[in-house]
């Protein structure tokens, strides 16, 4: 077989270019780490490694929101940690307030520190997070949660929750509207309300009660009203004023005995006077600001003469009570912040696991292996320079070397 001085040149130079390409990809892949370069390396490799180089990036986006989100529970946590404390001060000078030692006097001092309390209270529902967004107005981030006249405060925002996407599946909330934290909390004992009449004249003290029969309440309003014979006989009626029924009339009244009705129950003591009027209504909802508010104006009122301090006993009563019940609501909204904290750092824990997992998925996809890298790359140069040399040889052979 005759070969020509031409197809011997070309079949030596694409050997050595061959050998070239192969000596300079495998340069590159020690230089870069990176078996695939190129989607032609490894069609199916590279198609998973750019899915989980999405997925990575997800997740790390995802760590980022975790951040954010464990930073804003934190802000609320650290907020409702102060509603809490001041409540439990408030709670504190109303009892001081129920000292019948006071004077008029010393109970508008009191009254005057607990209306710091109150601007204490607003300031708190006003915080706002490190952005500027008022934590406790729902959606609207950039109104002011309250606004405060006096002793009246009032909701300006929304009653929207904004949420955070934790993880692919996951949005925590991270707020709550000021709506729900700070107004939604029950009156009374949560299912009715017992008040006196302000216009009342008796040393009756009514107490807040308990349900002894849920299937039998109503849902009405009712009024216990009372008379005093010339014998000074006190009787009273209990009358339902949602339908005008008299539920019971002409009840013999004995001071501190259970009072018993459509499965609520409850005692006054005390002495009424006659034409004295007590009333049970169903619970509504009351924020924080008016129960402190009432409790401001109860301790500012005349308070040292009959029937003023009965009054303001029951009054300071009603407010101890709605007071703990609006304590207690803080305490579960910083429940369900605790609960959003403890996620975060469970969803973190997994979300870190799950990120050196795909890292490593990613190296096996298309990381070099060093050591056989190395190992080629010595082989090809090996290669080349054999390749090189034959090429010398061959292109320098010619008859007249042998004539």
């Amino acid at each position: 077989m005759r070969l020509s001085t031409g197809t011997i040149y070309d079949t030596g130079t694409t050997a050595i270019l061959q050998q070239q390409a192969e000596l300079i990809k495998t340069q590159q892949q020690v230089s870069t780490g990176r078996r695939v370069l190129t989607p032609s390396d490894d069609p199916i490799a590279a198609a998973q490694a750019i899915n989980l180089t999405q997925t990575i990036s997800l997740n790390t986006q995802f760590s980022v929101n975790r951040a954010s989100a464990n930073s804003t529970l934190g802000l609320v946590e650290g907020v409702l940690d102060g509603v809490t404390s001041n409540l439990q001060d408030i709670r504190t000078l109303a009892v001081n307030g129920g000292n019948p030692t006071l004077t008029d006097t010393d109970r508008r001092s009191l009254a005057t520190e607990l209306r710091g309390r109150l601007d204490a209270l607003v300031g708190l529902a006003n915080s706002t997070d490190g952005t500027g967004q008022f934590l406790f107005s729902g959606f609207q981030g950039a109104t002011q949660a309250f606004t405060q006249t006096g002793l009246n405060v009032q909701y300006n925002g929304d009653q929207g929750q904004r949420l955070s996407q934790v993880n692919a599946t996951r949005q925590l909330a991270v707020s709550d509207s000021g709506s729900n934290i700070f107004e939604r909390i029950k009156d009374g004992n949560g299912v009715f309300t017992t008040a006196a009449n302000p216009t009342n004249n008796g040393t009756g003290i009514i107490d807040a009660g308990v349900v002894n029969n849920p299937a039998a309440l109503t849902g009405d309003n009712y009024e216990i009203q009372f008379s005093v014979s010339p014998l000074n006989v006190i009787t009273y009626d209990v009358v339902d004023t949602t339908t005008a029924a008299v539920v019971s009339a002409a009840n013999a009244y004995v001071d501190s005995a259970n009072i018993s009705f459509d499965g609520m129950q409850f005692n006054i003591e005390g002495k009424p006077a006659n034409g004295d009027i007590f009333t049970v209504t169903p619970s509504t909802n009351q924020s924080i600001f008016k129960t402190v508010g009432d409790l401001i104006t109860a301790l500012e009122a005349p308070g040292s003469a009959q029937p003023n301090s009965t009054r303001l006993t029951n009054n300071i009563n009603t407010a101890l009570t709605n007071l703990d019940h609006s304590i207690e609501h803080i305490l579960t909204s910083r429940s369900s912040v605790g609960a959003g904290l403890q996620e975060i750092e469970v969803l973190e824990n997994v979300g870190s696991d799950l990120a050196i997992q795909f890292e490593q998925k990613l190296s096996q996809l298309q990381d070099v292996d060093m050591a056989q890298a190395i190992s080629d790359l010595n082989r090809q140069q090996i290669f080349l320079e054999a390749a090189q040399r034959s090429f010398v040889s061959i292109t320098g052979l010619s008859l007249f070397d042998f004539i």
